[in-house]
């Protein structure tokens, strides 16, 4: 059970130094101490004392005036994955999955609004944006987001849909609260989730979760494939038997593995 946390016990320079970390992106690679600070919402003082201290512990390297994060930060992540053992897990699953479509395969867990991959094993490149573990995409806008938000308690999903209207990644994006909580609605009936180049135009992917002993959903896995390629009855006649057989098959050996 969850223990309730007082603003009163939260350490606020360790919140402050997490910020600071995480205005690092693709996007922003290299950021100027005045950048660090505007972006992470603290004064320069208090971002040239959290650079310098990433930088004492080796998480953050300085070229000149620009600061960048350095390969140690892999290992705060790496110890969540390890922690989870899920690719070691699904990766014989997911392999076959692949055999099977030729298609691309990959699992994630939820991080709102984002999901962030933890496993994947890739085909053929089919998105304009290159993906790996550790990448993170709108939550929203993709089919192992609609999954693991369908599976949300009421009240954390409802304080999501709160948060909206959402970015439209596409024409096809469902972006309006209302229509996104309808969709999501059906995803909770059927135990999947499809979208039809709603993330990118050209891809649709189909997901279905991963569940723990709980019966929660602990993460999702998918197959993406070019519309081009694979049209929408291939996907759903052909391509979700599959993946829920896989799903499955990787929701047993969780299970079997003491995770919870």
């Amino acid at each position: 059970m969850a223990i309730p946390v007082q603003r009163a016990d939260t350490l606020q320079s360790l919140e402050r130094g997490l910020a600071v970390l995480q205005v690092f992106s693709r996007e922003t690679p290299r950021l100027t101490l005045s950048e660090v600070a505007r972006m992470a919402g603290v004064t320069r003082a208090t971002a040239r004392r959290i650079l310098l201290t990433l930088e004492h512990l080796g998480y953050v390297r300085a070229d000149g005036r620009l600061f960048s994060l350095t390969p140690r930060v892999l290992s705060l992540g790496f110890g969540y994955l390890s922690s989870l053992n899920l690719w070691d897990i699904a990766q014989p699953f997911m392999e076959e999955l692949v055999e099977q479509t030729h298609e691309s395969c990959s699992a994630a867990t939820l991080d709102l609004p984002d999901i962030v991959y933890v496993a994947r094993v890739p085909t053929r490149r089919i998105m304009t944006i290159a993906l790996s573990v550790g990448s993170r995409l709108p939550a929203h806008a993709t089919s192992m987001g609609r999954v693991l938000l369908a599976d949300l308690p009421e009240a954390e999903l409802d304080a999501f849909l709160a948060s909206g209207p959402f970015p439209s990644c596409t024409e096809r994006t469902a972006s309006d609260p209302e229509e996104l909580g309808a969709v999501l609605s059906r995803v909770r009936e059927q135990g999947w989730a499809m979208v039809d180049q709603e993330l990118e135009m050209g891809l649709r992917s189909i997901a279905a979760p991963i569940r723990g002993t709980d019966g929660r959903a602990v993460a999702a896995v998918n197959v993406a494939a070019a519309a081009a390629r694979v049209g929408l009855d291939e996907l759903h006649g052909r391509f979700l038997p599959l993946l829920l057989e896989t799903a499955e098959q990787i929701s047993v050996a969780f299970a079997r593995s003491g995770q919870r």
